[in-house]
C-alpha cells in the first residue's frame, strides 16, 4: 500500500518532472526529461527520455497521480516514449521520427521487416542532425493489430499472403494506427516547425491535419534483403509508401 502522504522529498523530485497535457476526454501525463545514455552503433549518446500515460482523471496532484498508478497494473499495459536530442524545444531546425513499436524487429533484430534498421538509423540521423526527437509508439504493434495478431499474420504470410491481405484476412484494416496522443505530446514539447522522417504519407497527413507546421520530409529507406523484399514492395504498391528514387525494390 502507498503511504497516505508521499514524503516531501519524493514530491519535490517528481513535481517538476510530471507535465499535465489536457485532452478532450481526459489527460496525458508526460514524465521527464530523464538523462538516458544510449549505446548507438558503439558510441555512447545521451538522450533526454520522456514517457507518457493516458488517464481519465485530470489532476496535477503528484500524490493522487502516484496513488492511481499504484492501484493499476501498468506492467500489463505499454506506455510510449520520446527520446529528445539537442535543444528540441527551441532549436530552429529539428527532425523527428514517429516510430511504431516492432517487438520482432526492434528487440530481436528480425529481418522480415525494416523496423529495427529504421529505429537505429533514425536515432543516428537525429544525432547527426543536431536536434530532434524519436517518438516510440507502444500501441502500434503490427500497424495497430497487436503482437498476438501479428504472429498469426506472419503465419499467413508464410502461406503466400502479403502484409495487407494477412491483416485484412484476420478482420483488421491495413493500418489502424492513431497518432493523436503523440501529436499532443509533440505540441507540448515544441511549437516550432519540424521535419518528419518517414516514407508513409499517412503520417505526414496526420501531422498536417493536426495543424503542425512541417519544414519537410526525410526518407528512411534501407536494409533491403531477401527476407523483407516482398514486405517493402507491399509497402510501396499497396500501402502507398513513397519509395526513395533509385531504391531497388523489385517485382
Amino acid at each position: 500500500m502507498i503511504q497516505e502522504k508521499l514524503d516531501s522529498k519524493v514530491v519535490a523530485a517528481l513535481q517538476d518532472k510530471i507535465q499535465l497535457i489536457h485532452k478532450e476526454d481526459g489527460a496525458i501525463y508526460l514524465v521527464g526529461p530523464i538523462r538516458l545514455p544510449v549505446n548507438l552503433y558503439g558510441e555512447t549518446i545521451v538522450f533526454q527520455w520522456y514517457s507518457w500515460l493516458n488517464c481519465d482523471e485530470v489532476t496535477s496532484d503528484v500524490n493522487r497521480i502516484i496513488e492511481k498508478l499504484s492501484s493499476s497494473n501498468l506492467a500489463e499495459l505499454q506506455q510510449s516514449s520520446v527520446l529528445a536530442y539537442g535543444d528540441f524545444a527551441n532549436g530552429e531546425d529539428a527532425i523527428i521520427r514517429m516510430h511504431s513499436i516492432c517487438h520482432t524487429g526492434d528487440i530481436f533484430g528480425s529481418k522480415r521487416c525494416d523496423c529495427g534498421y529504421q529505429l537505429k538509423e533514425s536515432m543516428k540521423m537525429i544525432v547527426d542532425h543536431g536536434t530532434g526527437a524519436l517518438f516510440y509508439l507502444a500501441n502500434h504493434e503490427g500497424r495497430g493489430i497487436g503482437l498476438f495478431s501479428k504472429a498469426m499474420a506472419y503465419i499467413l504470410q508464410e502461406n503466400g499472403y502479403d502484409t495487407v491481405d494477412a491483416n485484412e484476412s484476420l478482420g483488421f484494416v491495413d493500418d489502424s494506427r492513431d497518432y493523436s496522443d503523440a501529436i499532443h505530446v509533440l505540441k507540448a514539447l515544441r511549437s516550432k516547425p519540424i521535419k518528419l522522417m518517414t516514407n508513409n504519407p499517412k503520417k505526414l497527413q496526420a501531422l498536417q491535419d493536426a495543424g503542425l507546421e512541417l519544414s519537410g520530409r526525410q526518407q528512411l529507406w534501407g536494409d533491403l534483403s531477401e527476407f523483407n523484399e516482398v514486405y517493402l514492395q507491399t509497402k510501396v504498391k499497396r500501402s502507398g509508401h513513397i519509395q526513395q528514387e533509385g531504391t531497388p525494390v523489385h517485382d
